[in-house]
């Protein structure tokens, strides 16, 4: 059975960076997407950042600039580098992976950014 396992949240002062890591384990036949996804209790689960097999890449804006996602095929893993981390980027973060033609998610790691 495919799993995903998101490890590298903590907390973090505001100006800091923070590396997120997903692993996802299993028999993989196909895994195109893999991205992350943050929630704010109370609030709506928001795309971060994905990226595909190939290595394109989609960023919402208010990451833009600060944030790097990447990937290793080799490990099926996917990275999330965080730079110049705002309050506003505390969440629960979710790493996501189409894989085997289904959407997989991670249990979520917290990332919190004190001022």
């Amino acid at each position: 059975q495919v799993q995903l396992v998101e490890s590298g949240g903590g907390l973090v002062q505001a100006g800091g960076s923070l590396t997120v890591s997903c692993a996802v384990s299993g028999r993989i036949f196909s895994m195109i997407i893999m991205g992350w996804y943050r929630q704010t209790p109370g609030k709506q689960r928001e795309v971060v950042a994905t990226i595909s097999r190939g290595g394109n890449i989609y960023q919402i804006d208010s990451v833009k600039g600060r944030f790097t996602i990447s990937r290793d095929n080799a490990k099926n893993t996917v990275y999330l580098e965080m730079n110049s981390l705002k309050p506003e980027d505390t969440a629960v973060y979710y790493c996501y992976a189409q894989a085997n033609g289904a959407s997989r998610w991670g249990q979520g790691t917290q990332v919190t950014v004190s001022s």
